[in-house]
């Protein structure tokens, strides 16, 4: 194909004030009588230092709809690049880890924001590679011709999962194990002081832009392997001892005997093992070989490295890994707003790329690699960008 795809523009949206650490409880409420002993463990692996909630502080009562967060990313893109006319937007692709509702689907509900959108619109579902599904069928549309433009994004209100009412209290021998190990805090309560809420857009179209830094997208690669691995991470069910996962539709009629499952059934687990030992397997080892040989990857050809990894606690490992396949490149050209922003799953990626160009000084030419793994049933995006 002779045709190319280009991001053209970037912007993103964060809910309220910055919440700092010491603020966290103030804002999801404390599990039960006492503030968390886990809490600084955790904060201490993450290197997480502010996030944000789609919670007002004073009152503790929502102030943002997912579906709303995305919106305003999207005007504040337009804001921004005057030059774009939304009525001209052909393609909506929206991911996110969960919508608002069940039914109607999460793009359908982000258009419902945008009084001047009448086009196309796909949802993508998943964790964080859903806003990589959402980037991929946009690059694909543009690619084939069936577009000229997109508009993409990815948002989460991890918050509403994340609060005290959806916990139960630490228990002695869960905190003596964290005190050993902080990586026993994942099974636990980690999640609330890493995941955060917010939204990024980009604008994407089959032309370069005037007075824009535009990126162009010269491969989107994704690889899942949901069947060779049990569900690692997963909300909305319960896991039996065989593996497999009970759906909440099927709770809901087993709550004599699944009271305490049903109650937390929304609640977000994570096994802890499994994501330190696959990982590594299945988002590196497996996939990035078979890549370094479809496109003659070179780690040197790189000028940054935008990694999408849950905690700090990682950064070392995912290091190792990639020297593993012989693909080192040094941390000095790692980028992540995950300090500032903490996790915001299917919009991290966007965030990154948002920042990236606000904050740095990028040159025609250099090339930007994104790498985005998922837990949940191990998949992984990579993304390949060039500053043109």
């Amino acid at each position: 194909m002779t045709r190319s795809v280009y991001i053209n523009a970037t912007q993103t949206f964060f809910p309220n004030s910055p919440v700092s650490n010491d603020e966290i409880e103030n804002v999801l409420g404390v599990i039960g009588d006492r503030p968390s002993r886990s809490k600084n463990v955790v904060l201490g692996s993450n290197q997480i230092k502010t996030r944000y909630y789609a919670i007002d502080p004073a009152t503790r009562k929502p102030t943002h709809s997912n579906a709303q967060l995305a919106a305003l990313a999207i005007k504040n893109l337009y804001a921004v690049h005057l030059d774009l006319n939304l009525k001209n937007a052909e393609v909506l692709c929206c991911g996110t880890t969960v919508a608002d509702l069940v039914v109607p689907g999460h793009g359908q509900m982000v258009q419902g924001e945008l009084a001047d959108f009448s086009g196309e619109v796909f949802s993508s579902a998943g964790v964080c590679c859903s806003s990589m599904s959402a980037l991929k069928t946009a690059y694909l549309s543009i690619l084939a011709n069936n577009s000229t433009n997109a508009i993409v994004t990815g948002s989460e209100t991890a918050s509403k999962f994340m609060r005290s009412e959806f916990f139960v209290s630490e228990s002695e021998e869960n905190f003596a194990a964290l005190q050993k190990n902080p990586m026993v805090a994942f099974e636990h309560d980690f999640l609330r002081w890493m995941l955060s809420d917010g939204a990024a857009a980009m604008y994407m179209s089959d032309q370069k832009l005037a007075g824009k830094t535009n990126l162009k997208i010269n491969w989107i690669e994704g690889r899942s392997y949901a069947n060779e691995q049990a569900v690692c991470m997963y909300a909305g069910g319960e896991r039996q001892d065989d593996g497999s996962v009970m759906c909440w539709k099927d709770l809901r009629l087993a709550q004599d005997t699944k009271a305490p499952a049903a109650k937390f059934v929304m609640n977000f687990r994570q096994d802890i093992r499994q994501l330190r030992e696959m990982i590594p397997v299945y988002t590196v080892q497996r996939p990035l070989p078979e890549l370094k040989k479809k496109y003659g990857l070179n780690p040197g050809d790189y000028t940054w490295f935008l990694p999408h990894y849950s905690s700090n606690y990682f950064r070392d490992t995912l290091t190792e890994v990639l020297k593993s396949v012989d693909f080192d490149i040094p941390q000095e050209r790692w980028f992540t707003t995950l300090p500032d922003t903490g996790n915001i799953g299917s919009a991290s990626m966007f965030t990154f790329i948002d920042q990236l160009i606000k904050t740095k000084s990028l040159n025609v030419g250099e090339k930007i690699l994104c790498y985005i793994p998922e837990s949940a049933r191990f998949s992984v995006y990579y993304v390949e960008l060039e500053v043109v």
